[in-house]
């Protein structure tokens, strides 16, 4: 059975969503995934290879995914889901498009993963420098954690210095440094924010708050000399979509430039989401280093950080920062990202912007027809929808968001048809093959669930 023939069979029995299909109810909807889930709790933590998938912070019991085409997935129950998750944003333009699909195959019939250098290697490194302002020189590895890690470890090189500050609610992966909670002392030792990861690991570390121009601006010049780096999401979405306040980031690029410290964005979401260049292009500021992943592997374990030359230069074989990986530049993973990014051109972008404004006015409509006072967030083709009935600028006011409304919401989607991620404090993501039709029928399905919501 070809692969559209097979996603033509379970279209046919699959559920209710958007644009109409009958749905499947009750138990039986999800009894494979249930099953599925039973059995994966045996055989790894929680189920799961990746927290968030676990629908902890929903309840109920995850989806366990089959197929994807274009805005859709199909569950292995049958179900068909329009979905805003597309595998945490790398899909953007849905799930496996041809021209990505064919590249990878006739990859695929020349090797997977060879360990030496690939012409691919050369092609995204000028793609991706061609594009993004502050990168000069690119180092490619293999997924964002691991970007982040190089990239600090580069900054901590070439400036000499030993002390990084983060901000609260921006996730950098999980290396040990990084996994830090704000304290109230801002100059005090780090705290782990999480078993395993000892005080020493992260002494080096401080935290901020995001969007608080004086408090940081106040720890930059108390560390002084001290620091190596400011490592930041310039838009953050890992605590919900959070937006910077007008002149934070201008602040972190002003003083960072004046202590002689690298200011380093994250834009492992944002990069080619947003713009070619990333949420720097669309501010125009540009930071001395950059991290990427999702978007420039199509879907492919990947990660990218990149900056000055004079600070990659620093980086083995050409100078004393050590970094390595096996699979990194692999030919898989790059002929993917290629085929991604050579279709992206300004109409994209035009395309993923009318697509948010359509469900954002939408939303709005719904939210006040049920009454509700929520905070919806959106840049681009991003967006959350955070149940606070206050403002949400950083860590603190998202983490005060009504998770109970938002779980209510999310099954009620869920319900309907609509995939969105099962966490309040994580961003959603439109594609290029979301079209009208479908926001539209996303829109109809969030006024019956936010009805839902308002009886709470």
């Amino acid at each position: 059975m070809s692969d559209m023939e097979e996603i033509g069979r379970m279209q046919a029995a699959g559920s209710r969503t958007a644009t109409g299909q009958e749905r499947n109810v009750g138990r039986s909807a999800s009894a494979r995934s249930a099953q599925l889930f039973a059995q994966a709790r045996e055989l790894m933590p929680g189920g799961v290879n990746s927290p968030v998938r676990a629908f902890g912070s929903v309840g109920g019991e995850p989806r366990f995914m089959a197929q994807g085409c274009g805005a859709y997935l199909w569950d292995e129950d049958g179900n068909r889901l329009l979905d805003y998750v597309g595998s945490w944003g790398p899909l953007i333009h849905g799930h496996a498009p041809a021209p990505v699909m064919d590249a990878v195959r006739d990859q695929l019939q020349r090797g997977a993963s060879f360990g030496a250098p690939t012409a691919l290697e050369v092609e995204m490194a000028r793609e991706v420098i061609a594009a993004v302002p502050s990168i000069e020189m690119i180092r490619m590895v293999n997924s964002g954690t691991e970007a982040v890690m190089g990239a600090i470890r580069a900054a901590r090189g070439w400036t000499g210095r030993c002390k990084i500050v983060k901000f609260a609610g921006c996730y950098h992966g999980h290396s040990d440094a990084l996994l830090v909670q704000a304290g109230s002392g801002a100059l005090t030792l780090g705290v782990p924010d999480s078993a395993g990861v000892t005080p020493a690991q992260t002494a080096d570390t401080v935290s901020a708050q995001f969007n608080d121009v004086d408090g940081t601006r106040r720890i930059l010049r108390e560390l002084g000399e001290d620091l190596a780096c400011v490592a930041v999401e310039p838009l953050p979405a890992n605590m919900g979509l959070v937006p910077p306040r007008p002149g934070f980031l201008e602040m972190l690029r002003a003083e960072t430039e004046r202590l002689g410290a690298v200011l380093l964005f994250d834009e492992v979401m944002t990069g080619f989401r947003l713009s070619r260049g990333g949420y720097q292009q669309l501010i125009g500021i540009t930071p001395d280093a950059t991290t990427l992943g999702k978007i420039i592997g199509g879907g492919f374990p990947v990660g990218a950080y990149g900056g000055k030359r004079e600070m990659m230069q620093c980086v083995a074989p050409s100078g004393p920062v050590y970094q390595a990986g096996t699979l990194s530049g692999n030919p898989v993973a790059m002929t993917a990202g290629l085929a991604t990014l050579r279709m992206l051109n300004d109409e994209s972008y035009r395309q993923l912007e009318e697509r948010g404004a359509q469900l954002e006015a939408g939303l709005r409509a719904a939210l006040d027809e049920a009454g509700i006072t929520a905070q919806l967030h959106r840049v681009g083709s991003m967006w959350t929808l955070f149940f606070s009935d206050a403002p949400v600028t950083d860590y603190a006011s998202a983490k005060a968001s009504d998770t109970r409304r938002f779980a209510c919401f999310f099954h009620a989607m869920l319900e309907r048809g609509i995939y969105l991620p099962p966490s309040q404090f994580e961003a959603a993501f439109i594609s290029l093959a979301h079209s009208p039709q479908d926001i539209a029928g996303t829109v109809e399905a969030a006024r019956e669930s936010l009805q839902l919501v308002a009886k709470m």
